[in-house]
């Protein structure tokens, strides 16, 4: 036996090293080693269940604990050394321990695997991860509650096929994708749940033989429970899959959201204007001001829908319980996680640097016929029947159209040969301001509903 293969914990089965290209291969300890802090608190937990349990001795606890205080800070300082022929996070931080505290460290893996294990820190990161992302959506959806309060009662087009169809006010708008993120919030939150199941103590798939008492590293832990299966335990990746899914329907909001910045920014839309700390110029053209940030959140979007599709191939096909496989579901994981958070932050900011052009709103609710659907439900208030209103409205809609008008532009007498029903009182119907005020009601456009809903969403947020 070689001394190469001896620095591995499972070396004893083998007669010869691991090939310089497998190790490159099969290590993780790249991208897994963000995990450490949630490594040694999961050890530490352990540790304290095995010295409870008398599996252990305390001195063994001790060192133990000792031993991981001194990883802790070399890693903070970055004086740790990670080695590639450790494969991973976990045998790292191990190998060092043993040097530091001796047998105590040899004693730590008792009872548990590094299956278990890695399946536990994974949970831990990821609890910790959907707290952080939590936080971020809070702070983002503050800000656009704060810029819908600027603007509730700022009129501007609403769309259906990207068409005007009814005046709504760009607060309301902003309130819209308050409620999509808070949903997204409610996911991640049920998400979480599933998310801390302690699987600990399933061993490599079957248990322990060791007395060991999982519902107090549970505790310890802070988790919700235990996994209740081995075999499960450490092969579910379906929390992983759960949550990157949350993290796409996300990113599609996010990708909404860009979509119509990217438009409105359009000099040909003009509604409003980003920070310039959120743009950037052209090479070649020096009057450009591009979108840059949303412009690439949609293209991160479609990164996190490649990071779902990826977990779920990797678990598509694999029989219980632990395979290699899983190794993968890191980097997708963490890709998300990183890909979301950045988002979050800074779109947080973006949305305080959004100023609006409430003129140019203004004069696109002229463009068109954005209260034709007012004199409808004016006709209809007078007793005509709807359809027949519709298809009066329709001609009076044409007729205008043809002039190069707006229907309030139209005379009284010329509205009443659509309907003889119409009276002067439909030129306060026809207004904008008409339009927005008479949809009072919870979750219509009229300017008191908004701050309402707006006051509704700040007592959300506490």
């Amino acid at each position: 036996m070689t001394s190469n293969a001896n620095q591995y914990t499972w070396a004893g089965r083998f007669s010869e090293p691991v090939s310089d290209l497998v190790k490159r291969y099969t290590a993780s300890v790249d991208f897994d080693q963000r995990m450490w802090r949630q490594d040694i608190r999961g050890s530490l937990a352990h540790a304290r269940m095995l010295s409870k349990q008398g599996i252990i001795a305390a001195a063994d606890l001790a060192d133990i604990e000792r031993g991981m205080a001194i990883v802790t800070e070399e890693i903070e300082s970055g004086q740790f050394e990670w080695s590639l022929d450790l494969e991973d996070v976990h045998l790292n931080i191990e190998k060092r321990l043993t040097a530091l505290v001796g047998d105590a460290g040899k004693r730590l893996p008792t009872g548990r695997s590094r299956n278990d294990q890695g399946a536990t820190d994974i949970r831990l990161y990821l609890r910790d991860a959907i707290d952080d992302i939590q936080m971020l959506l809070k702070a983002f959806r503050g800000a656009l509650v704060d810029l819908a309060e600027k603007e509730a009662a700022t009129p501007m087009p609403g769309f259906t096929h990207l068409q005007v169809a009814q005046p709504v006010t760009f607060g309301h708008h902003m309130l819209a994708y308050f409620e999509m993120f808070g949903r997204d919030g409610e996911r991640f939150a049920d998400c979480r749940k599933r998310v801390a199941r302690l699987p600990l103590g399933s061993a490599a798939l079957a248990g322990t033989t060791y007395p060991i008492d999982r519902e107090f590293v549970a505790e310890q832990l802070g988790f919700e429970g235990v996994c209740e299966n081995s075999l499960d335990a450490v092969s579910d990746r379906d929390f992983a899959i759960e949550f990157t899914a949350a993290c796409a329907l996300l990113m599609m909001h996010i990708s909404r959201l860009s979509e119509e910045l990217v438009m409105w920014m359009s000099p040909r839309v003009g509604f409003i204007q980003i920070a310039d700390r959120f743009c950037t110029g052209s090479s070649i053209m020096p009057q450009k001001k591009n979108p840059d940030v949303p412009e690439l959140a949609r293209g991160k979007t479609g990164r996190v829908y490649g990071q779902l599709m990826s977990l779920l191939t990797l678990m598509k096909s694999q029989p219980l319980a632990y395979n290699k496989d899983n190794q993968e579901d890191k980097e997708p994981l963490f890709d998300a996680v990183d890909t979301v958070t950045d988002t979050l932050r800074i779109f947080a900011d973006m949305a305080g640097g959004i100023t609006v052009r409430a003129d140019n709103m203004k004069a696109a609710l002229t463009q068109g016929f954005a209260t034709a659907t007012d004199l409808a439900d004016y006709l209809t208030k007078k007793g005509l029947p709807f359809r027949d209103a519709h298809e009066a409205v329709g001609h009076a809609v044409k007729a205008a159209e043809f002039k190069g008008v707006d229907l309030s532009q139209l005379t009284l007498e010329e509205l009443q040969q659509f309907s003889p029903l119409i009276e002067n009182d439909v030129f306060a119907v026809l207004t904008v301001e008409g339009s927005l005020a008479s949809r009072n009601h919870i979750g219509g456009t009229a300017p008191a509903q908004v701050r309402a809903a707006i006051e509704r969403a700040r007592k959300r947020l506490d």
